[in-house]
Formats: C-alpha cells, structure tokens, sequence
C-alpha cells in the first residue's frame, strides 16, 4: 500500500483509530514502518532524506519549532523545505495568522489545542485541561478557530475522554490524542514512553509495552566494564597482545635496523 495522503488519513476520520508516535531515530522510525504505525511526528532538526526512507510508508507530521521561527516568513521557509524532503503535513504551534499563511500556500498544518506545553502558562501549567464547562468550551472554540485559519488537524492533549469524544465528531479536522481517551481520531504516543526509556514521572495516559530503561542501564554497566578491563590490560600490558600486531619478516626488519643512524636520539 502506497504512502497515505492527507486525503487517505481525513476519510479514516471515525471508520477506525489511527496509530501515531514521535521518533527521534531512524532506528526507531524503521520500527514504527515495520510494525505498521500510521502517523509519524519528528521535529524538524532531525527530519532528514534519511528519516524520510526510514520512515517508508508512514504518514509524517515534522514539527516547526516553536520560539526558534517567529515570523510567519520563517515558518513558510521552514515548512516548504521540510516538504521538499517528504514531510507529509507539518506541525505549528503558532497563532492562527501563520497557520493560515501555511494553510494558503497548500501546506498541511496540523496544530495544537488542550495541554499545549509551549503555552501551558496560560491554563496553569502542564496538568489537564477541559475539566470544567468553560475551559472545554474554549478548547472547542480553538479547535473552530483552527478550522477558519485552514488547518488540517490539530494535537489534542490531556482533555477529559468525553469532552474529546464530542469535539473530535463536531470537526473535520483529524484530532490526534494523546491522553484524551479513545474519542479521538488517532491515539499518539512517544516512542520514550512506549519502549519504557524514562525515568521519574511517567504521564497517566503513557503505557509502557517494554523495559528500555533496564536495557540500556544493564548495557552501561557493562560499557564501564569493558573500558576498565581495557585501561588494566594496557596498564598490566596484556594489551596489545601478538595477535594485535603487525607481524615483518627476520630479514626485513635486518634490513630497516641496517638502515637506521647507529645511536638512538
């Protein structure tokens, strides 16, 4: 089956869930295609003609970054070179007139509403939002908002699974949850999260389907081990041993010794 567009993805919206997580590495990227993930996100700096052939048939959202673009010159640059390289649809968090000048030119913009945490100052910090009437409502007046300024879909994250529900069937954009319950049109994860590489504070809506952290920590302790028993075998000299060496004939080396000044500086 052929790369989804962003028609293939709008007429999924409400005939079943889309799967879609954030990738950093072309390892992981290469995983998420073979497992047969919908919806990639990857930030732009690490969006390259490699993580696109990585990537294979995955539908990729690859994020403008936020506080680094500012005009909405920057993000039309930005967003066109990303595209050139095979971004399916781009991510902004900026206001509704830079969405609308990337929605004009024909860019897909995929933008954000509910727990934004480049804003979150402005509803209380990183904790839900939408539990009461009017704080939903307006989650639902920025999704409209968004619907005007030409967006394709928006990030919709940490609302109350009901009030998800209702917003996500009142729009056409696709509303890509994470942690808004299964009301949404796709259910987004980081790959972090997923393959259980954080420490500390895990968000309520993450679900840990492996122990990368053990792993990783297991193969450190073993990487500290390696190195130590190197720098003893250098010190004890049982490194390098004659089988790391370059061997040279009797008569050769007679011969370099012939031609060397007789005392040593």
């Amino acid at each position: 089956m052929p790369r989804p567009t962003v028609a293939d993805i709008r007429a999924l919206k409400g005939v079943r869930q889309m799967s879609m997580l954030f990738v950093e590495t072309p390892d992981e990227a290469r995983a998420a295609a073979a497992a047969g993930i919908d919806m990639l996100s990857i930030i732009d700096p690490l969006w390259t003609p490699e993580m696109r052939e990585a990537a294979g048939d995955c539908f990729v959202q690859v994020g403008l970054l936020y506080g680094q673009l500012v005009t909405a010159e920057d993000y039309l640059r930005a967003a066109h070179r990303v595209t050139q390289i095979g971004a399916d649809c781009c991510y902004c968090a900026a206001g509704f007139g830079t969405i609308k000048a990337l929605a004009d030119e024909g860019i897909p913009v995929v933008s954000h509403v509910g727990l934004i945490p480049s804003k979150c100052t402005w509803t209380g910090g990183f904790k839900a939002v939408g539990k009461t009437a009017s704080s939903a409502l307006a989650v639902w007046e920025h999704v409209r908002r968004l619907e005007d300024a030409g967006a394709f879909g928006a990030e919709l994250e940490v609302v109350p699974d009901r009030v998800a529900a209702e917003i996500s069937k009142r729009t056409p954009l696709i509303m890509l949850g994470m942690g808004a319950g299964p009301g949404a049109d796709a259910q987004y994860l980081f790959t972090e999260d997923v393959l259980g590489c954080t420490r500390g504070h895990r968000p309520r809506h993450a679900k840990v389907y492996r122990n990368f952290r053990a792993e990783y920590d297991r193969l450190q302790a073993e990487r500290i081990a390696a190195f130590a028993e190197f720098k003893a075998d250098v010190a004890s000299g049982a490194y390098p041993a004659a089988s790391h060496v370059v061997r040279i004939a009797d008569a050769e080396f007679a011969a370099f010794m012939a031609g060397l000044p007789r005392n040593a500086r």
